[in-house]
């Protein structure tokens, strides 16, 4: 009988664990899954998965038992199980380095020491403090917030006041932030070995629509090289002062004057790097597992001038199969590539990305959105 490889677990469930899948069953990586409940994104593909709470200890020991080391899904296991856990097997992120991504305060207070530029931020406890610290701001949860939640764009102390009142009955601490004027939202995405070896992708160009990453173009169009080197520059440091193993993206703004400030941090893979699935030598979740197991890490290389990433989000399309819109986009575009998630439709829940890569970038740019809209069932009944 064959010697197995060592076996990965994952907590959490999610299309980013169903997304690691791919490249694990290529490098013949067996993985083990913690999952929400049956059937979720990642247990229709991971057949050896236990369905419990992330946030119980011993079904965390449970399904790492025996295996190599953990990764993650999501940032949201409680630290204190990390560090149990730290003493039977690598955690990869370790507790350590993934309390920034938990806790916004934690990471904006780490980046001042640091002395990577942010935009100007403070823990506030009342409306009080918010208009000290200056309206119209940003106010996030400290913990628990993604994809646009717990994010309050507030121009008045009512508004203001709404928030607190939010976070008093989650117990949640509420940081500040300035709006930021900026030209547009770049992402540095790198992954970092265990025995700290880089790998380093293009800096992204990335839009949102409703908080949600909506679209993300690889190489950022137009962008300075010189800022392109910071940014990526930035990236390296952060994921070594942090310690981080496995893949970091730094979210950045560009502002109109020139200059990067980091406006999130994910230890995962990330939406900003879907694009790395078919757009590069090495993908961001392959090279992920590569790190977890502190595996040679592949070159990050872009496979082609541009490649666009767009989400398919529930639209138009709320009843019937996303796996009706393939006869149209793939005679459309024999060379789209088309992610699809295993998700039930919700207006606005990422159900899947495609990708679309080539020489011209407004090329690139059209068949990604269009097959998108395609799927979400936002072009009606066009049948070109």
């Amino acid at each position: 009988m064959a010697t197995l490889a060592p076996t990965v677990a994952v907590i959490g469930g999610g299309q980013l664990a169903r997304m690691m899948a791919e490249p694990a069953a290529a490098l013949g990586i067996p993985l083990r899954l913690l999952a929400e409940a049956e059937g979720v994104s990642a247990a229709q593909v991971v057949p050896d998965h236990l369905v419990g709470d992330y946030t119980d200890l011993d079904t965390l020991r449970r399904v790492t038992e025996g295996c190599a080391a953990v990764t993650f899904d999501h940032e949201h296991v409680p630290t204190d199980h990390l560090h149990a856990l730290e003493q039977v097997l690598p955690v990869h992120p370790g507790p350590d380095a993934l309390v920034h991504a938990q806790d916004k305060a934690v990471m904006r207070a780490r980046l001042a020491e640091l002395g990577v530029p942010c935009p100007r931020n403070a823990v506030v406890a009342s409306v009080a403090e918010a208009e000290a610290f200056g309206l119209p701001c940003v106010l996030k949860t400290t913990r628990g917030g993604y994809d646009g939640k717990g994010v309050w764009f507030v121009s008045t102390p009512e508004e203001c006041e709404a928030v607190f009142a939010t976070a008093a009955e989650q117990g949640r601490t509420i940081l500040a932030e300035e709006r930021v004027d900026f030209r547009r939202e770049l992402s540095a995405l790198v992954a970092r070995s265990p025995s700290g070896q880089l790998a380093v992708w293009p800096v992204v160009a990335s839009t949102q629509r409703d908080g949600i990453c909506h679209e993300v173009v690889a190489p950022a169009p137009d962008l300075d090289p010189e800022l392109a080197v910071e940014a990526q520059r930035a990236a390296i440091r952060i994921a070594g002062e942090l310690g981080v193993t496995g893949v970091l993206a730094v979210e950045l703004f560009e502002t109109h004057d020139g200059r990067i400030l980091v406006n999130e941090l994910a230890m995962r893979p990330h939406n900003t790097g879907h694009w790395t699935q078919d757009g590069s030598v090495t993908s961001q979740f392959e090279n992920h597992l590569r790190a977890v197991l502190d595996l040679p890490l592949g070159a990050p290389d872009a496979r082609e001038r541009w490649t666009v990433m767009v989400n398919i989000l529930g639209g138009a399309r709320e009843t019937g199969r996303l796996y009706d819109g393939y006869p149209h986009a793939m005679a459309r575009d024999p060379r789209l590539r088309v992610h699809l998630y295993g998700k039930e439709l919700r207006p606005g829940r990422k159900v899947g990305h495609v990708n679309a890569y080539g020489d011209d970038l407004e090329d690139c740019l059209e068949r990604a959105r269009h097959a998108a809209a395609w799927f979400a069932g936002d072009l009606g009944e066009e049948s070109e």
